[in-house]
């Protein structure tokens, strides 16, 4: 067949197979005919739930005049980002160089079949011209002719990418400001960026950036334990999360969060919810309650879960990647999303209609082409009392009203779900559903945790390697970075709540496989694809802030959790040296690089690491007295006698009948571990000193 996408997995490979556009997969076979036939190369890189990418498909590779262009004059080339995040930040990092600015999805770039550098590309192509640009059929023609004539034009300008290239990650340089500076810098370039009035960073779109707010929360805990308390990283953190919470980017009938939304208050979401936005958002949503309880907080917990669990949660035990946008942006028009207001009063009894008009502003002109996306600016209990009402009868009408809406909001066409799970992404979201589970007290939600642990650890792990994703029982491609530094992420904070061998050993393995694949052993810092893995233009080291937080980030903390948790030296010294390696690119753009401030301001804080050893249940009421506090410095690890082959090298090892009987808290400092507390009240006493 013409078309070589029959025998892929990907959703996304698959919505393309009928196509006239004779596509292939990223494959040897693919790059050997286009260099034998001297063809360029029209690569492709989207994803299933974008609705830009399906509006290209729809209008330009289904028509089959536009196929026949393309059929016979490029090599057409289709990837799944989501399958290989390694072409996609290779060719985006590549577009943003030959253009000045952004790429985005689908990702359009014509190579050279030789040395596979692109010489043209951009996003999404209309299929007719517009005012500045011509249609896609048209540049098609344009850019065919261009590489036949100006051949010698463009192996110039492939040599001067590929020496560009090179020149993306910045020698090793020594600092040139102190450590403290730079945080304090970086913080205060982020809160400039911060909207007071409506939340979150700019003008619109918005987008959560939850590793900005997690960056700040910390340092503001950490500001407030060195007396220097920094209420306005606070603000900037606790002001936004409320109004995502009450936002338009926060599905308030069904649970979940979508993407970013399309105006500057929130109101107008892009209808697509992808799993590593939700399990981020958790874990913020869920440090935030440590300060203490908020309702608004806690629902918006909640009801994400139950819609994590009841639509988007294989059997066995991992997530899915995202839920479809594409049938909710039929005409512009979310329709599975949105409501006009006659539809909501004819469901709703006079009370219940009251309560929800008032609350989600329906009072107030439609927001989204003469329709409502459900959003609220003021708080419930400002509601409630503006409307007379008893704060127990609000709740059961506010109850009983969503409920009437979602159960006529599922009667609609569903948006579709895309089933592949994401090694990384599912690793974010164990540290999303422990952080939840903990301080709100749901044991449910950690043993879901741990089962997602066990589903990475017995599809997506082969003793050796990570695979980056898993559908329909098949295993697939390599994993990279993000994948290993997500899942030790996880397992650590996963640790923290219930200790298991498996999972301790899980990690070990995971941190052991990516230094020994990954790591650049000669600079410092961590490549985004193993040393086995394909050699593509260049081998990218990510630093910058996106979607998901940059695996360098995020493995120089989680191996410096590791290596004091269990002593190791050579894990610290590799966390040392990737935020030593990254530091000149952070003092360049510290903003947009507070993933790994925020693993430098972790390594220079003095921690207090807690290793409680005993009987399972004893050990409990002393991880209690911890309590919820939000002390980023600080971790415990309840370590059972009888579960104790992976232990911290500088812990005793010798231990008597009558001590597995008790529990034994030691407290390290980073540098010594102090002599065993044996009794629970000098523990207490310990732990305000």
């Amino acid at each position: 067949m013409p078309n070589h996408l029959s025998g892929e997995t990907s959703l996304y490979l698959l919505d393309h197979q009928t196509q006239p556009v004779h596509w292939h997969p990223w494959s040897a076979d693919a790059l050997t005919k286009a260099k034998e036939q001297n063809k360029p190369i029209l690569l492709s890189i989207g994803y299933a739930t974008n609705p830009w990418c399906e509006l290209m498909s729809r209008e330009s590779f289904s028509d089959p005049s536009t196929a026949q262009i393309m059929n016979e004059h490029f090599i057409n080339i289709k990837v799944d980002r989501e399958e290989r995040p390694d072409l996609d930040k290779v060719y985006q990092s590549a577009l943003q160089l030959l253009n000045k600015n952004n790429g985005g999805w689908p990702l359009t770039v014509v190579i050279d079949p030789q040395n596979l550098t692109p010489f043209f590309g951009g996003a999404y192509f209309a299929k007719n011209a517009t005012s500045t640009m011509p249609g896609f059929a048209d540049l098609l023609m344009r850019l065919s002719q261009a590489f036949t004539d100006q051949a010698e034009d463009l192996r110039t300008q492939s040599a001067k990418m590929a020496q560009a290239v090179k020149q993306m990650y910045p020698p090793l340089l020594d600092p040139n400001m102190p450590d403290a500076e730079l945080i304090f810098l970086a913080k205060d370039q982020v809160a400039n960026q911060f909207d007071e009035s409506e939340g979150g960073f700019g003008q619109g779109p918005k987008f959560a950036m939850t590793v900005r707010l997690q960056g700040l929360l910390r340092h503001w805990a950490i500001s407030r334990r060195h007396k220097d308390n920094d209420k306005n990283a606070l603000e900037v953190v606790m002001t936004t999360l409320t109004r995502i919470a009450r936002g338009g980017i926060y599905d308030h009938l069904g649970g979940g969060f979508f993407r970013y939304t399309t105006d500057r208050q929130w109101r107008t979401p892009y209808f697509e919810k992808v799993l590593y936005d939700n399990a981020q958002l958790l874990s913020i949503f869920a440090e935030a309650l440590r300060l203490g309880p908020d309702p608004l907080f806690q629902d918006a917990i909640s009801d994400t879960i139950a819609w994590l669990m009841g639509e988007m949660r294989h059997a066995n035990g991992g997530f899915y990647a995202s839920q479809d946008a594409l049938l909710t942006q039929s005409n512009g028009v979310g329709k599975y999303y949105l409501w006009r207001r006659d539809e909501i009063k004819k469901l709703l009894e006079e009370d219940e209609y009251l309560l929800i008009e008032t609350l989600y502003e329906l009072d107030k002109p439609a927001n989204l082409n003469n329709h409502w996306s459900l959003h609220r600016r003021d708080s419930y209990r400002s509601v409630v009392e503006r409307l007379s009402m008893q704060t127990a009868a609000a709740n059961q009408l506010l109850t009983s009203g969503k409920e009437k809406l979602l159960m006529q909001r599922q009667q609609r066409t569903v948006p579709r779900i895309d089933e592949t799970i994401l090694t990384g992404w599912n690793g974010l979201l164990i540290s999303g559903l422990v952080e939840a589970g903990t301080v709100m007290e749901r044991p449910e939600w950690i043993s879901s945790a741990e089962q997602l642990a066990d589903f990475l650890y017995s599809q997506c792990w082969n003793g050796k390697a990570l695979t980056a994703n898993w559908r329909n029982h098949s295993e697939h491609s390599h994993g990279f970075l993000d994948d290993y530094a997500n899942v030790i992420m996880g397992l650590l904070d996963l640790l923290q709540c219930r200790w298991r061998e498996q999972d301790a050993a899980f990690a070990v393995a995971l941190a052991d496989a990516v230094i020994s694949g990954f790591y650049d052993t000669d600079h410092g810092g961590f490549f985004f694809s193993h040393e086995d893995q394909e050699n593509l233009l260049f081998r990218p080291k990510p630093t910058l802030d996106e979607s998901v937080p940059p695996g360098n980030a995020t493995l120089a903390l989680a191996l410096n959790r590791l290596g004091h948790l269990l002593g190791k030296t050579e894990y610290l010294d590799v966390a040392t040296n990737t935020l030593r390696w990254a530091r000149p690119i952070m003092e360049q753009y510290p903003s947009s690089h507070y993933g790994l401030i925020m693993a430098l301001e972790d390594a220079n804080e003095p921690i207090v690491q807690i290793v409680l050893r005993g009987p399972r249940e004893k050990m409990r009421e002393w991880q209690d007295v911890i309590g919820s506090n939000y002390a980023p410095w600080r971790s415990c690890y309840a370590i059972p006698y009888d579960d104790s082959r992976t232990i911290p090298s500088y812990l005793p090892g010798l231990v008597s009948s009558e001590t597995k009987n008790r529990v034994s808290a030691f407290i390290h400092d980073g540098d010594e571990c102090a002599k065993p507390i044996t009794d629970l009240e000098l523990f207490k006493k310990a732990l305000n000193d």
